[in-house]
């Protein structure tokens, strides 16, 4: 068998293998524990989820998955694709789609199949403002001044395609309040959502008061109740492991969550290295007190409600086959989802 057919035990029934991530492939999937459902069977066909139950798919190929547990594929909320590449790895380690929350206008729609991935576009700024002062020199940032500046900045960014709107949120020299209120304004009457990079309590608070919908980061420093009260039914993405883990971080994402804040899965993908489920930010989001069950909803359902890709999120029928085959259930050992056993994206195999 050449390194471009399927691996592992196959129960064969009437054709030949498929061959690894060439398409996709009408297959079931017979024996494994679909998490949150139990023991059956899935049929995919086409790129979707056909069937499931038990005995489905007779006369199809079966992949033997018994003892393995079977859970929607990752979405990563919070990556940089025009700063490192790596959609490729993103896949191969179980990411179906990702949000790019900064790039340059040119990238946007770039090549990232079969990545999924809703672009930003560069990050509205002020002139010589973050991330234009550092990293983001190359187009990474839009610099806006004035209120109807602002509002032409999202109007460019949604005619070029941008899917969501991205607001730097610094220090000096930073974007007016009401330059942000206005360019939040805009991408809500557009129909696009508003993330914000803000770090510390401030900016934070300064995000939530403009209208910002995500924080683009677990902010950093300690936040207030007040302003955590200000994130109340709005969204965080975790990247934890970006900033090093930080106690006060950690704690911080502890506290948003509580007080009623959607916690979305994102690694901060350019910045950090890790193409796939990065098992370090797991490992801090179970040490934010979030369990497997709360881990598994954070990089799957909840991203996929909450950025609109409506046939991700769940291994229903209708459904995209996009799915991980995992050796340990991740309820008990959410370790287990940075390591499959199998990645199925769009039908295809990757892994």
């Amino acid at each position: 068998m050449t390194l471009r057919m399927w691996t592992g035990a196959l129960l064969i029934a009437g054709c030949a293998d498929p061959a690894l991530a060439e398409g996709p492939a009408d297959v079931v999937l017979r024996g494994g524990t679909v998490v949150g459902v139990g023991r059956t069977d899935l049929v995919l066909r086409g790129g979707k989820i056909t069937e499931r139950g038990p005995g489905a798919g007779p006369g199809l190929p079966a992949v033997d998955v018994t003892g393995q547990f079977l859970v929607p594929a990752f979405i990563d909320s919070h990556v940089h694709f025009a700063y490192l590449e790596g959609a490729a790895g993103m896949a191969d380690g179980g990411v179906v789609a990702a949000v790019d929350l900064a790039a340059p206008l040119a990238a946007i729609g770039g090549p990232t199949a079969p990545v999924r991935v809703l672009w930003s576009g560069p990050m509205i700024t002020a002139p010589g403002g973050y991330p234009l002062n550092s990293w983001g020199a190359a187009g990474y940032g839009l610099p806006v001044t004035t209120e109807s500046e602002a509002a032409a900045a999202v109007d460019t960014l949604k005619g070029r395609g941008a899917g969501v709107i991205k607001l730097a949120v610094t220090a000096p020299p930073t974007v007016s309040d009401p330059a942000m209120a206005a360019a939040a304004a805009a991408a809500h009457a557009g129909g696009l959502q508003v993330a914000a990079h803000a770090l510390g309590d401030g900016d934070s608070a300064r995000a939530a008061a403009a209208g910002a919908d995500v924080l683009a980061h677990t902010p950093v420093e300690t936040l207030s109740d007040a302003t955590v009260e200000a994130w109340r039914g709005k969204a965080v993405v975790s990247t934890l492991a970006a900033f090093g883990g930080s106690p006060q971080a950690v704690e911080n994402l502890r506290r948003l969550r509580a007080s009623g804040v959607t916690v979305l899965y994102g690694t901060d993908f350019g910045n950090t290295r890790t193409a796939g489920i990065d098992a370090a930010e797991i490992a801090l989001l179970v040490a934010a007190g979030l369990d497997g069950r709360a881990i598994l909803e954070a990089g799957t359902s909840a991203p996929a409600a909450w950025w609109g890709w409506t046939d991700l999120g769940a291994l229903e029928t209708g459904k995209s086959a996009s799915l991980l085959v995992l050796p340990r259930d991740p309820l008990l050992d959410p370790g287990a989802l940075a390591a499959p056993s199998q990645v199925w994206l769009e039908g295809a195999r990757r892994r």
